[in-house]
């Protein structure tokens, strides 16, 4: 398993960033959590396979219609073996 934690820079606030998010991750089958920051940003973990990760993190790099995202740092992170996938309350 791998687990990535990711930050994702632009306008991805106030547009269904974060929702439409938890649909793709639940699709892909990964686990983790996604919320937004006070900064402006959107901060997730993301837990599965390689392919799996690798499928969100391809949408995360281009967002929901109405977003524009201008990056995004991607980390490694352990593998927690959570399971599920939810959006948490804006840190």
């Amino acid at each position: 398993m791998r687990r990535v934690h990711v930050i994702v820079h632009g306008d991805v606030q106030g547009v269904g960033y974060r929702y439409t998010m938890r649909m793709v991750a639940r699709e892909a089958g990964v686990h983790g959590w996604v919320r937004n920051r006070r900064d402006g940003t959107v901060e997730a973990e993301v837990e599965g396979t390689d392919v799996q990760v690798d499928e969100v993190l391809a949408w995360m790099a281009e967002g929901p219609p109405g977003s524009r995202v201008a990056s995004a740092q991607v980390t490694d992170a352990e593998a927690t073996g959570a399971r599920g996938f939810e959006v948490l309350p804006t840190a």
